[in-house]
């Protein structure tokens, strides 16, 4: 099966899944299992946890406008990195490949290459041409005032992905779509626990600060492993801002400064491989010292089927058929969650090999 298959295969069971959310189930969603093997389409589809009863939804009616026809519509996407990142190149793909599947036709894509000032640029300008809808990765989670102005003066919608942008959902932005980014550092702590037995050193690569997900993911992970492994210390904290070069410079840095290091935590997978990197130039053997990450790309699966890295937790990027259904919905006039969450996946050895090609 080829990679577009994969995707319209995903595509037709997230929309069955968010319309199950939508309608206010109770339970959440069981995560994938994990039984796709080599060939097969990915496992790792956005799993939407249900919305408990009672959870805040928006309306057309409630955020002003008009109904929009999607297919005719002015359409605008912004990302915040450059597509070095798989997350990146991944999310991106997915948004312009739901686009043309639907048939929309008039679609605008900016990148703001890790500047913020550029994003915000890009958005104001993209506002300014007129677009109906706007799906935005926001590099930071603070200072869009001057684009809830522009936009809620035309009463334009935005869906925000993947980080969460610190203002009023219904009212500045629609909804927010993403993974719950303190549950992945809980989880990343369980793997690390689990691969220490318990005690020793460990070292956080952060991510980029100024934004949700960097602070989440830290303050998840130190939560749950001050509350199961007390005798895990983290003895080491720097920003690699999400980045493979410079999760490499931190980690020959932590080498040099603490040799006998027992862990390492990187708060995504390009950091985490950057830190593999470190490792094998200072003569570290796989498994010496325990790697536990979180994105699902293909390189730090296969870090886990080499013996490098011990854990992945799924950070999916795949937001093009939830962000579009969503919009559909909103503008056909039903209710749409104000935090839509999914579930996220994880890998290890037990399914590293068989689910390679989940991965992206």
């Amino acid at each position: 099966m080829n990679v577009r298959s994969n995707r319209s295969r995903a595509a037709v069971l997230l929309g069955t899944v968010l319309f199950a959310a939508m309608s206010g189930a109770c339970a959440k969603s069981e995560e994938p299992a994990s039984t796709a093997g080599a060939g097969s389409a990915p496992a790792a589809t956005q799993a939407v946890q249900s919305a408990a009863p009672g959870a805040a939804t928006c309306t057309l009616d409630q955020f002003g406008g008009t109904k929009v026809d999607l297919k005719t519509a002015k359409v605008g996407f912004s990302q915040s990195e450059k597509e070095a990142n798989p997350f990146r190149i991944a999310e991106t793909q997915s948004i312009q490949d739901e686009a043309a599947k639907l048939g929309i036709t008039n679609l605008t894509t900016t990148n703001a290459n890790s500047q913020f000032n550029k994003q915000i640029s890009d958005v104001e300008q993209m506002i300014d041409s007129g677009v109906q809808l706007l799906v935005i990765a926001p590099l930071n989670s603070d200072g869009w005032d001057s684009v809830f102005a522009k936009a809620s003066a035309k009463k334009i919608p935005i869906v925000t992905i993947d980080r969460k942008i610190n203002a009023t959902a219904c009212k500045d932005y629609l909804t927010f779509i993403g993974s719950d980014f303190a549950e992945q550092g809980k989880r990343a702590a369980d793997e690390m626990a689990k691969a220490l037995g318990n005690k020793g050193e460990v070292a956080i690569l952060l991510g980029a600060p100024g934004n949700n997900v960097t602070t989440l993911r830290t303050s998840g992970f130190k939560d749950q492993i001050a509350k199961i492994a007390p005798d895990i210390k983290v003895t080491f904290e720097q920003t690699g801002n999400f980045s493979r070069e410079e999760g490499q410079k931190v980690a020959e840095q932590l080498l040099q400064s603490n040799p006998n290091i027992n862990g390492i935590y990187g708060e995504n997978d390009e950091m985490a491989l950057g830190a593999v990197t470190a490792l094998k130039g200072a003569g570290k053997k796989a498994g010496d010292v325990k790697i536990v990450s979180i994105d699902g790309t293909k390189g730090a699966v296969q870090g886990i089927v080499d013996g490098w890295i011990n854990a992945v937790i799924e950070s999916n990027p795949r937001f093009g058929p939830l962000a579009f259904e969503t919009a559909t919905k909103f503008f056909a006039g039903e209710p749409v969650g104000q935090d839509i969450i999914i579930s996220d996946r994880a890998y290890d050895a037990s399914n590293a090999k068989t689910d390679l090609n989940s991965a992206y």
